[in-house]
Order: C-alpha cells, then structure tokens, then sequence
C-alpha cells in the first residue's frame, strides 16, 4: 500500500476554482478584476491556487510572496519576486522594454539589476508604482496575466499600499486578474489588512472568496486519495474529529494513522510529527533553517548550518523528500509555515539567541547572499532576535537607509523607530551611526511625513525641539520647525506658519543656503490671507535669490510660482502666464519635475480664476499627462484632474467633466483632493436634479472637510452646496438657515474669486422666499456685495449677477441688470449661468410687458438647460412659460447629428480612423470602460451591428467630410 503526502485528488473547492475560473475568463474578455482568497492555516488555499494555474492554459502567471520575519514582513516582497521571475523569463532588457517611457530607475528600487534608482523623495513611491502598473498593462497587451499575491496577512506596509494601488486601478490595465491569498487566522482585530480587504471589498470589480473546511464526505475522498483506499468508519471519525476538516490536519493525521501511532496530543505535535521522524541531522538542519524564515536562500542556510555541500545536501534531502521543505528557485520554503512556527517556538533561549546571533554574522560576512534592501533589514531582525542591542540598533539605522532608498518609507519608519527604543542601551551610539539622538528624531519625524504617519511626526518633531536650545543650535531648530510646519499644513494644524516663521528667523542668513532658501520658500508659499500680502512678496524675492545664487533650480521655480501669484490678479492673466512660463524654463533646466507640475497646477487654476476655462482646461489636460510621465499620477495629477474638470463643468461639457472625475477617482487620490473631486461631481448633480447622488456625495465631502481646517476654495464651494441640496428638496428653511449662520459666522470679503459665488447663491435664494427670516438678511447681503471687490471677467458676471438679483428683490426695473449678466456669462461661454440669467430677464421683461423679448429669452434658456439635462431649471422654466403663457415646453434641437452627443461623435471619430478602445482612450483622456459604453451607445444609436458598419455609416453620411 502506499500513502501519498497529498492527495492526489482536488475535493470539496468546486465552488471556488469555478469563480476563479470566470474571473479568468472575464479577464480575457478585457473586464480585469481582483479575487481576495482568505482561510485559515491549512484549509487549502495554496492547492487551490496550484489547481487554477494548472488549468490558466493561455494566461501569463506571475506568483510572488509575502515573507514573515519575526513580526514584520519585508517591503515590496512578492513584487521583488514577481520581477526576478521576469528577468529570469525575458531578461534585464526584455522587461525594460515594456516599461512605459524606456526609464527603469523605478523599478531599481525593487531589484539592483536595473541600474541605480532614480531621486529620493515622496514621488519616488508614486513613480514605482506607476512603473509596476505601466509593467502589468503592457504584458496583458500580449496575453493575459493573472498576478498572484500569496500571504498577504505578511504583508508590509509598502506590499499593502502598493496592491492597494494596483487594485484600484487595475481596470486601465484590461485583461489582468489579480488574485490575493491571506490567513483568515491571522486577522485579529488589529491587524492592518483588515481595513483594507474592508475597503477593497467594496470596489466593484473585487470579490471574496473564504476557503470552508472540509465536510465529513469530502474529507474521507481526500483520505481515499492519499491512502489509495478508503479508510475504516472508525479511523475516519477518529481523524475528521482530530482535524475539524482541516486539510493540512487530515494529511498529517492519516500519515500518523497509517503508521499505527496514536494521535498526537497537541497541534505542535501533530505538526512535529512528520519532522521527528526525519535523520537527526536533518531535525537539526530544519531547527537552524526555521529562525532564518519561511524561506531561506540556499547560500545563506549553508553559511549559518557551517556544511559543506555535500552534507548540506545529504541533510537536505530527507526534509524535501518528506514534505516538509520544498524547493523555491534558490532557495528552500517551509510546506507550511506554521510547521517553521513550531520549529521555532521550541529552540531553547539559548539556541534561539546562538541561531539568529550565526545568521547576522553571516550576512555581516556577505550581505550581497540576500538582495537589496532584504540582506539589510534580515540583518536588522537578527541582530534584534540575538539580543545584541549594539548591533541591534547599527544594522537597524543601515536598514533604515536601505529601505530610503527602495522608498519603503514604513520600513524605514520602523527601523528609525528601533533605533530610538534601542538608543539609551547603547553608550556610544554616536559613534557607531555617525550621528546623535536629535538627529535621529529628526530624520525619523521626516520620514514619518513620508509615510502618512502625520501626528507621529509632529509628536517627534516636538520632542526633538524640546531637547535642545534653539538659539545654540539655529541649523538643527529650522529644519525641525520646517519640518513641523510642512506637516501641520498639510493636517490642516494651526502653528504651520509660526513655525514656518520661527525656522525663517533662525535660518543662517549670512551665507545663502539650500536650507534658507527651502525655509523661505515653504513660508512663502502658505502666506495666503490679504495681510499677509507684502510678506509674502518679501520672502519668495529672497528665496528665488537665495535659489538662483547656489543653483537649486527647484527654490527659484517654486519661489517664481509664488511671487506669480502675489504679483498678478485675475484681470492680469497674460502677464501671469509668461510667468508661469518662465518658472517652467527655470525648472526644466535641471529637471526639476515638482515645481514643472506645480507651474500646470498654477496655470490651469489661475486662468480657470480668469475665467478662461477653454485654456485652463488646456494646461491642466497637458499637466495630467505629464504628472503621469513622472509617476505623479496619484497625487499632482489628480490634483491636476480637479483644475481640468472644474472648467469642464464652468463650460458645461458636464459629462465630459464626470469622465475626467471618475479615472481621478480611479486612482485613489488622497482624501481632500477626493473631496474637490467629489464636490464637483456633486455640482452637476445639483444641478440636474440628482439628489440622492448630491446627498451621498455630500456625506463623503462632510466626512474629509470635518478632520482638518480648509482654506476657503474648499470650504466656500462645500458652503453653496451645503444650501443648494435642502433648497433641492424644498426645504427652504433649512436653505435659509444654512445663508443665515454664514453671513454670521464667515469672512466672505477675504477671497472674492469663492466669495463671489456663494453671494449669487444666497442672493437666489433670500430674493425668491417669502419670509421674515430671508427678508432680514438681504441688508447684511446686500451690504457685503457692495464692499467686495471684483476682479476679472468671472468675478464681474458674478456681480452683475448678484446686482439683477438684488434689483429684483428692491421692485427697481432689473430687465437691463439681467441683460448685462446674460452677455457677460455668454462672452465666457458658461451655458448654465447664463441660462438662469436668461430665466431672470425674461421674468423682468415680462413684468414690463415686453411678451416677445420674455419668449425669445425663455426659449434660449430652454435650449441650454436641455442640452445640459438640468432637469430643475427645465422644470422652473415651464412652469414659468406656463404661468405666463409664452413659449412651449418642446425641447430644442441640439444639433447634434443622429442624436449622438458631442462626446459620442469624438468617440465616433476616433472609430471612423480605426482606433482601439484602448487609443481612443488615451487621445481622449478617458477610460476604456467608458469609451467601451460611448461605442455600444452609439452602435444603438445608428442601428449597427459593429464598429465596421459605424464606421462606414459615418462615411456615407459625410459627418466627418470637413476634417
């Protein structure tokens, strides 16, 4: 008889492998998607993922691992892995061709073979992950690949955001399944994948699967295959009460069942078991094997084991042949790490401290045995396990500089951090790092910036500021207070700009520095209220001096941006552009790639405050694109998204601005550009009468504006919608409520740009109820338009706007005010607007009797609204037209060939010269999923079968005739 140490047989995951499989298969089809695959410690997840991929047939599969070390995991793990496997199928310059752009100094990060990494900073981790996902999209352009990631619950940090990334925004890259496994066991309640399969599960495209345990029935078909006959009633009822269906238990079980040995009392027994019957020396290999990890480099173990080969091998081989180790490339894999787990909980303290003492000096001897930063920061967990503080705080601040540059910021936190804990243990650690314990504060508050960690990194700033005196030590003060400020801005803290001021001030101003001239460009930069004007101007001046004097292209770029805005208004945009552009040659002479992507962020919002939506729309869609180049995606070019759909909407191509929106969203962005995002979108769906969709958009804006304090271009947006949403629903005195408490409690003369238009809303609302409560703030309203200032073409057609208002509620005769407001929103080319005004004037001429100027202008109004879908005004202005007997509810004719929309008639452009979904999407700056819609929408429209016939239909219509 012969006993298999696995079954030979898949049982009781039928269920499972199936939607796997329609995943796979929905991939294909160009529909990417995530599968999340959780179960406890040997229920079977790994199998299952062995049975998938053995049926993938065409599918690219790309496997990677994370690795436990003690309690942490290392940075970036399985996609390390995933990369080698690439290298070694395609080799260094086959992988670096697919990579977007040719550069793959990103991707160095990950693996030394391809070259050095590119600069250190908090884009450098945006870059690697575009890079990764740019890697993924173009493989799956060849065929499909199924990207699996096993054990997550080991996970970093960096591994997690980095998935995180890929998942949100693997719908760009079609025909890509990624499949997570993680141990459901693992998962207490603090640990940090629980929040994020909770998140992720929330996305569409992500499904869950958890692994059951096996029932009675299905567990005695695993026995029959792995013992090639079925076992006795009795032993089976033995086996499955011992296991409770776990497969890797059953295994176990049956081998000890088989050999007539009673059941093991306990787990750690039971999974000692198949090791107890190994050769001694091979108990002994695998006791020093299990406190070097789940997975051990085969030089590493001979060093630390101190065998030559051949009784390295001959040791080896009776551990693989058992199914306890297997082989991994180079190396060895526990078959399941907790078999490693109990290996390791029996060493004795003294073998436990002798074991990871041989395994540091080993790497100490030859750390290239493990690749970068891996060799550095095992090194780190070993010297920490022996208990060696001294060489537990040296290897943990070399590890910390390791992971700086793989941008594995967490990392880096937690070595930094261990370097603190570790610090009063050891006597002369300023010698050994080379630095003082301020200086390791420091630089730990820093990186704790990078990493998110924003209130540990004000916490540490704070202390390290408290240690010393500022005045004896005016270097080390300013970086700390700029460093503090930075971090309290962007938590949205009182104090930045005292500190900002303070490191200013403490600054050396003697010699020109790069620290002085960060120092007064970061203060310069967040002067922002009127006051503070002249400062301002002072400081950026001496920054761009201080740049250009010791050639820091990035100080005088950002110091010119800064001037760029203090220097010039709304009504001098020309003059603002030339020097946005001349900031741009400043930065492009060193390649200076945050302060080019702050010039487009400039621009597109300055010339949007002008009221030049067609070009800010212009710089911002070229800023996006060139955000992506630099792997700046997430963060400057979802920024840069908002600056591209605002005069999207100010246009009103309101669908055109939900596309550019929602592949913003895509992409994660950081939560108060997520709310500007948001907040658009909930513009439009005001004003098209969806208010569901504004309320639950609303909640999601609360929730961000709520943790911190806003500048007024969030909050005085959030302030209209905030009454424009009751007012929706006819609840006017909540509306009326909203208008009293601002006029109350906020500065509505500090910013006129977001001034101006909360002034129109309130003024629509207070002019058109009847009540005491409305009627008793139009002088407090009234009084504030009359004080605020106008600057630029958009803010004057707000004040015209505002004046017809006002003259309505005052029995003046308005007809000319509305007039001058209609055209003045006309020359901007903002259809909505001017539609409301044009509702305005016809009420005014009605009410002087002039019938056929109120019908021509509530027809035009019409016509507007229609093609925009703002169901509301439509409604407002039947009503009207019926009241007054003028016009008709018939809708006009938008013009439009066939019915297409404007956005469907590019998109059947694009078809027309035989372009991909994925082409047009790139030239039109949507998504594939959306231009997939805009072309099944207009096969329908046309009443085609394919893109073939559209295309044709096109032709002999002659849509396209002109170019």
């Amino acid at each position: 008889m012969s006993i298999h140490a696995v079954s030979p047989l898949f049982v009781g995951r039928a269920r499972e492998l199936s939607l796997l499989g329609d995943a796979l298969v929905r991939a294909r089809e160009g529909a990417s998607s995530t599968v999340l695959a959780g179960g406890e410690a040997g229920v079977g997840k790994t199998r299952l993922i062995s049975e998938f991929t053995g049926r993938a047939d065409d599918a690219r599969v790309l496997v990677g691992g994370c690795l436990e070390l003690g309690t942490e995991g290392l940075p970036f793990a399985p996609f390390t892995a995933v990369l080698r496997g690439l290298v070694r199928e395609l080799g260094r310059d086959g992988v670096a061709a697919l990579v977007p752009g040719g550069t793959t100094r990103g991707l160095a990060r990950l693996l030394p073979e391809f070259g050095e990494p590119d600069k250190d900073g908090p884009e450098a981790r945006a870059r690697l992950f575009e890079q990764v996902l740019g890697l993924l999209e173009r493989l799956a352009e060849e065929r499909p690949v199924v990207l699996i990631v096993e054990d997550a619950h080991w996970a970093d940090r960096s591994t997690r955001d980095l998935l995180s990334f890929l998942v949100r925004y693997q719908r760009t890259a079609a025909r890509l399944l990624l499949v997570v496994t993680y141990r459901t066991d693992e998962l207490h309640r603090t640990h940090p994948l629980r929040p994020m399969l909770a998140e992720l599960g929330r996305i569409e495209w992500v499904s869950r699967i958890e692994l059951r345990r096996l029932t009675r029935r299905e567990a005695v078909a695993q026995a029959a295959g792995i013992l090639e006959r079925e076992p006795s009633p009795a032993d089976m009822d033995l086996i499955y009460a011992r296991s409770e269906g776990n497969p890797l238990f059953v295994e176990a079980l049956l081998s000890e069942a088989g050999a007539d040995a009673d059941l093991p009392e306990s787990l750690r027994d039971l999974l000692l078991a198949g090791v107890e019957r190994l050769p001694d020396e091979t108990q002994e290999l695998l006791r020093v094997a299990s406190a070097g990890g789940q997975r051990i480099e085969h030089d590493l173990l001979s060093a630390v084991a101190g065998l030559d080969e051949n009784a390295l091998s001959r040791a080896l081989r009776p551990a693989v042949a058992g199914n306890v180790l297997t082989v991994d490339g180079e190396g060895y894999c526990f078959r399941h790490a907790l078999i490693r787990e109990a290996l390791h909980d029996d060493l004795l303290p003294g073998e436990h401290t002798r074991l990871h003492t041989r395994y540091a000096e080993a790497l100490e001897d030859d750390l290239a045995i493990l690749p970068a930063p891996r060799g550095a920061i095992e090194l780190a967990h070993h010297w920490h396990s022996a208990r060696d503080s001294t060489w537990a705080l040296v290897s943990a601040w070399r590890a910390a500089a390791a992971a700086r540059k793989s941008t594995a910021y967490d990392e880096q936190l937690r070595m930094l951090s261990r370097v603190l804990e570790l610090w009063d243990q050891v006597p002369d650690a300023v010698e050994r790092i080379g630095g003082d314990r301020l200086e390791v504060l420091r630089q730990t508050a820093t990186v704790a910036h990078l990493a998110g960690e924003y209130e540990r990194a004000i916490a540490l700033a704070g202390a390290a500021l408290a240690e010393f005196d500022h005045d004896a030590e005016p270097v080390r003060a300013a970086q700390l207070l700029r460093q503090r400020g930075l971090t309290r801005y962007d938590l949205s803290r009182a104090g930045y700009l005292d500190d900002l001021r303070r490191a200013a001030e403490l600054a050396p101003a003697g010699r020109p520095s790069r620290l002085r001239g960060q120092v007064l460009e970061s203060l310069s930069r967040m002067l922002h209220r009127p006051g503070d004007l002249p400062e301002k101007l002072a400081t950026a001046e001496l920054a761009m001096e201080i740049g250009h004097q010791i050639g820091d292209a990035a100080i005088e770029a950002h110091a010119l941006i800064n001037l760029t805005w203090a220097r010039f208004g709304c009504s001098e945009v020309e003059s603002q552009s030339e020097s946005f552009a001349r900031a741009r040659r400043i930065a492009q002479r060193d390649g200076a790639y945050n302060a080019l992507v702050r010039c487009a962020i400039s621009e597109s919002d300055a010339l949007e405050g002008a009221g030049r939506h067609e070009r800010a729309a212009q710089v911002a869609r070229e800023g996006v694109e060139e955000a992506a180049q630099y792997g700046l995606a997430r963060t400057s070019g979802t920024f840069l998204s908002i600056n591209l759909a605002e005069p999207l909407v100010s246009l009103g191509r309101w669908d055109e601005a939900l596309e550019v929106i929602e592949h913003a969203l895509d992409l994660a962005p950081p939560s108060p550009y997520r709310a500007s995002l948001q907040g658009l979108a909930m513009d439009i769906a005001l004003a098209r009468g969806e208010f569901d969709r504004a309320e639950a958009l609303m909640g999601a804006s609360r929730s961000v504006l709520a943790r911190g304090v806003f500048r007024d271009q969030n909050i005085l947006p959030h302030l209209c919608r905030e009454m424009l949403l009751p007012l929706g629903r006819g609840q006017v005195d909540e509306a009326v409520e909203v208008a009293a408490r601002a006029l109350k409690e906020r500065d509505l003369l500090a910013t006129p740009r977001y001034s101006w238009p909360v002034l129109v809303t309130f003024a629509s609302l207070l002019t058109s109820v009847a009540s005491q409560a409305g009627a008793s703030l139009l002088p407090r309203l009234r009084a504030l338009g009359q004080e605020l200032g106008a600057d630029g073409d958009l803010q004057l057609a707000h004040r015209l706007t505002f004046i017809a208002f006002m003259e309505s509620s005052a029995d003046a005769r308005p007809f000319e005010a509305w007039e001058a407001a209609c055209g003045a929103w006309a020359a901007l080319r903002q259809p909505y607007a001017e539609a409301r005004c044009l509702v305005g004037a016809a009420q005014a001429a009605l009410a002087a009797g002039d019938r056929q100027a109120a019908a021509a202008r509530l027809a035009r109004a019409r016509e507007l609204a229609g093609r925009l879908g703002a169901r509301p005004l439509l409604e407002q202005i039947d009503v009207f037209g019926r009241r007054a007997r003028i016009g008709g509810p018939d809708e006009a004719a938008d013009g439009q060939p066939l019915g297409l929309t404007a956005r469907e008639l590019e998109v059947l452009r694009e078809v027309t010269n035989g372009r991909s979904n994925r082409e047009i999407a790139e030239a039109l700056f949507i998504s594939v999923k959306t231009v997939s819609v805009h072309v099944s929408n207009i096969l329908a429209k046309l009443g085609v079968a394919t893109r073939g016939e559209a295309a044709a239909t096109a032709h002999r219509l002659g849509l396209f005739d002109g170019g």
